[in-house]
């Protein structure tokens, strides 16, 4: 039985400079074995189309090429099918690739992917967006907002926009959260919620996330001075933020968020900045409803 497999590649993720062609590929999986077929996203949000297009024509298993915001763009049209998803980390921070062990060598990936071993994971759903590896509100959505206007989106770059954020970032909007049968209002720092135990680089907020347990992990980091931020930051990139005193912990199948000043709210989602138009979010987990290759 031939095998269906296209690959969606973003041009522009990462360094900018990724391509993949039919003969390339074609030296890796057989024609008597596979059917082969590239795209290329030509704008942003195109790879939503592409994958749409995929899922139509019967693909057996859509490639995402590109980092995590186009892992998010083709993964949310393979949620609740039997489509598998595959991926080639091409992008800067790679985060859920690094969480399911999938090199950045391409020839490598490529095996993983002819190998078609695929689980189940969880899917992050912020009011009516797909998530797959973290959101959050506060600080990292202005780190996020801040690395996007970044000529180049590397590991320097992003160190950077942490730096610039920790001089700009003011903690100033109180939120309603409901989680677990109880609702408080906290002035958070910053907000995290995870569903995978990375978020690009090597780096992690919840190192004990896990991608099949139905839970999402949140961190809750209050509103701290300058001088305690500095330290936030130093802890962070020694992967001990949990550190600090007034961090918080906490599994949860849901969270709710209320802006008491009504509020919209600017979010991150997969590494990408996003306003949202409503004042309240409701995020869930939709339990192993992707199927996705694994090393």
């Amino acid at each position: 039985m031939i095998t269906n497999i296209h690959f969606i590649v973003n041009p522009v993720a990462g360094c900018g400079k990724n391509s993949l062609s039919e003969d390339f590929l074609n030296g890796y999986f057989e024609a008597e074995n596979f059917q082969v077929v590239v795209k290329e996203s030509a704008y942003a949000k195109n790879a939503i189309q592409l994958a749409k297009q995929s899922v139509a024509e019967k693909a057996d298993i859509i490639v995402a090429c590109g980092g995590d915001g186009t892992i998010n763009e083709v993964a949310s049209s393979c949620v609740h099918t039997e489509v598998v998803l595959g991926i080639i980390p091409m992008g800067s921070g790679n985060g859920l690739a690094s969480n399911l062990k999938i090199p950045r060598d391409i020839s490598k990936a490529l095996a993983i992917i002819k190998a078609k071993a695929f689980i189940e994971i969880d899917t992050g759903m912020i009011n009516n967006e797909l998530f797959f590896s973290n959101t959050g509100i506060g600080f990292d959505a202005f780190v996020i907002s801040n690395f996007e206007k970044k000529p180049t989106r590397k590991l320097f770059g992003y160190v950077r926009s942490v730096i610039t954020s920790l001089r700009k970032y003011k903690c100033e909007e109180d939120i309603e959260i409901s989680y677990l049968s109880t609702t408080r209002t906290v002035c958070p720092f910053l907000l995290f919620v995870s569903n995978s135990n990375e978020m690009g680089y090597k780096m992690s907020l919840t190192p004990k996330a896990s991608l099949q347990d139905g839970l999402l992990d949140v961190l809750i980091v209050p509103k701290l001075s300058f001088f305690r931020m500095m330290i936030f930051a130093f802890l962070f990139f020694l992967k001990k933020h949990h550190w600090l005193k007034g961090v918080e912990e906490i599994c949860t199948p849901s969270i709710a968020m209320k802006n008491v000043k009504g509020a919209n709210f600017m979010i991150q989602k997969d590494g990408e900045a996003v306003v949202l138009k409503e004042n309240t979010i409701e995020i869930k987990l939709l339990h192993k409803a992707l199927k996705v290759i694994i090393a």
